[in-house]
């Protein structure tokens, strides 16, 4: 077992399926002390039961990040437990595909209250936390290929992704002076699910031959969080196999 992040504390966020769980159980293989955050605690859970199986270290907890109460709350109890935090992936985030004529002003605020507000606030508690044990630290927030290229219906979540981008590197700034980095990594097409459902077209639209899977941004977040890489700060990493660089044309 490979140990780079022994001794770390690293929160993720959305860590009860999909990407999150990935991540979280990638650092935990990596030797940190997994902090698991989902809104669904059954998900956490199943998250936390895996990473103990395999001996790892880990807890779970409950947290709406659409409420600020919630995140006060968790960060809270993560210091009284944990007393540090060293790394934070803010993965966690929801989406309201609807049409521009039907997407309500509930649905854009519930998105971007989770998605970029939810971000924000995390970060910055977090960052107190860093800040409190002497400095130094990394943040990555979860994208998306969303930020930059869009579909129909997709205003919302499309503005709370652009905004994580924006907000990446004014925090970056921000957070310079302590020694807490901070970046972003856009996924495209991750299949988190099974790829045995997925065409060979599927795969070939993509100029890396493939399409996504979680373990490729797993690795993003390992790289942008190594204290090796700390001249790596206020950028955006897209994993996406090269989706966005293509030309497409319609015969």
């Amino acid at each position: 077992m490979q140990v780079r992040f022994k001794g770390k504390t690293v929160v993720v966020t959305g860590a009860g399926s999909g990407i999150g769980r990935a991540v979280a159980l990638g650092y935990a293989a990596e030797g940190a002390d997994a902090v698991l955050v989902d809104r669904n605690r059954a998900g956490a859970d199943e998250t936390a039961s895996l990473i103990q199986a395999s001996g790892g270290s880990c807890s779970a907890w409950t947290a709406d990040l659409g409420k600020p109460e919630d995140i006060a709350a968790l960060f809270a109890g993560i210091k009284e437990r944990c007393g540090r935090a060293d790394i934070l992936i803010n993965n966690a985030g929801i989406s309201a595909f609807k049409s521009i004529w039907e997407l309500e002003v509930e649905d854009w605020d519930e998105v971007l209250n989770s998605n970029l507000r939810g971000t924000f606030l995390c970060s910055r508690a977090a960052a107190l936390l860093m800040k409190e044990n002497g400095g130094g630290g990394s943040i990555v927030n979860m994208a998306s290929t969303r930020a930059f290229m869009s579909e129909p219906s997709s205003e919302a979540y499309a503005a709370s992704k652009g905004g994580i981008l924006s907000l990446t590197h004014a925090l970056a700034l921000s957070l310079g002076g302590e020694g807490i980095r901070v970046n972003s990594v856009s996924p495209g097409w991750i299949e988190t699910g099974s790829t045995a459902k997925l065409s060979e077209a599927d795969h070939k639209q993509h100029p890396a031959g493939r399409v996504g899977r979680p373990e490729d941004v797993v690795r993003a977040c390992f790289y942008l969080t190594d204290p090796d890489n700390d001249f790596v700060t206020g950028t955006n990493v897209t994993v996406d196999g090269g989706m966005t660089r293509k030309m497409i044309y319609i015969d």
